[in-house]
């Protein structure tokens, strides 16, 4: 029979395996990274950007956590009104277990934690969450795309198919009205869960413009900074810089995520490079493989650093 500490120790670990699992992976790849490149080596490499396009890197990556917050605040105005700062703090929580938790099992805490904050229905909350996810996958791609565009020499036919998919969601949107007709043939049951899907999803064309738009805004700054930072890192061309930041988040936003990113993150930012037409001779990839991994430690310290702000200003129980 077990001791009430036994069973208390148990419960724990049941707790916080998913923690510690993140801990034990991240001690792993600090090892791997030492051996593989030497840490010393790998902040030599980081240094040699500049303490200013360091800052502004690391200032532009958290301000698009501002943006995201405003996204969710605006998508429900009348549960969030007033509380930007404690809706900050939720949006950078979210994110930050997105980041370490394993296969995308992060995502489930945005509808739980607008319920236990708001009062939220986690239908409505993951209804939302699903469209936004489905922005961010094609406000990443039409970011990513500048890249192409750049490497074709802005020739108009490359430019007018990029505008043709950037502007894809608007018709998209205007499908939502006749696809939600069809549920009044559903169940009653299934009516009421459809209602609360149809109010997870923007009111109307100006809310959809307003999210799309904070969408390709928070994307647009996130992988014009990273590929700006790949390229300060000898990642070349510039269609590969932009190729290696649409690999590493793309990495993040699929379900292969490992925790924290560990190696999945630097492993698709050195796919999307070599996809993007880097050169794959042997110097080439240590040097991109090395950029790749200050690249992942960057996206790590910016998401630290803005959870951290935001638990400074607004304190909360419920989190």
């Amino acid at each position: 029979m077990k001791s009430n500490q036994d069973a208390s120790q148990e419960r724990w670990f049941h707790r916080n395996r998913m923690w510690l699992v993140t801990a034990a992976t991240l001690i792993a790849y600090v090892a791997f990274l030492e051996v593989a490149f030497g840490i010393r080596a790998l902040a030599s490499e980081l240094s040699a950007i500049g303490i200013a396009p360091l800052l502004s890197a690391l200032i532009l990556l958290v301000a698009t956590y501002v943006v995201r917050c405003w996204r969710v605040a605006d998508y429900f105005p009348r549960e969030t009104e007033g509380q930007f700062r404690r809706l900050l703090r939720l949006t950078l929580v979210h994110n930050l277990l997105n980041i370490m938790l394993p296969l995308r099992s992060g995502e489930a805490s945005f509808p739980l934690l607008m319920r236990s904050e708001f009062g939220m229905p986690l239908a409505r909350a993951t209804a939302a969450l699903l469209v936004m996810r489905l922005l961010d996958l094609h406000a990443l791609l039409a970011a990513a795309g500048i890249g192409l565009v750049i490497g074709k020499d802005w020739a108009l036919s490359a430019l007018l198919l990029w505008l043709a998919f950037l502007l894809a969601p608007i018709p998209l949107f205007a499908l939502k009205t006749p696809i939600l007709k069809l549920s009044s043939r559903l169940p009653k049951r299934l009516q009421t869960l459809v209602d609360e899907i149809e109010n997870g999803l923007p009111a109307s064309p100006s809310a959809f413009l307003r999210a799309w738009g904070a969408t390709l805004l928070n994307w647009g700054v996130k992988v014009v900074v990273l590929a700006w930072v790949l390229r300060l890192m000898d990642v070349a061309p510039i269609a590969a810089s932009f190729g290696g930041a649409l690999g590493g988040e793309l990495s993040s936003v699929l379900p292969v995520h490992a925790p924290g990113g560990v190696g999945t993150y630097p492993a698709g930012i050195v796919a999307g490079a070599l996809s993007f037409g880097a050169d794959a001779s042997s110097a080439a990839l240590a040097q991109i493989g090395k950029a790749a991994v200050n690249a992942h430690l960057l996206i790590l310290i910016s998401a630290f650093i803005g959870t951290g702000l935001a638990v400074l200003i607004a304190p909360s129980k419920k989190l």
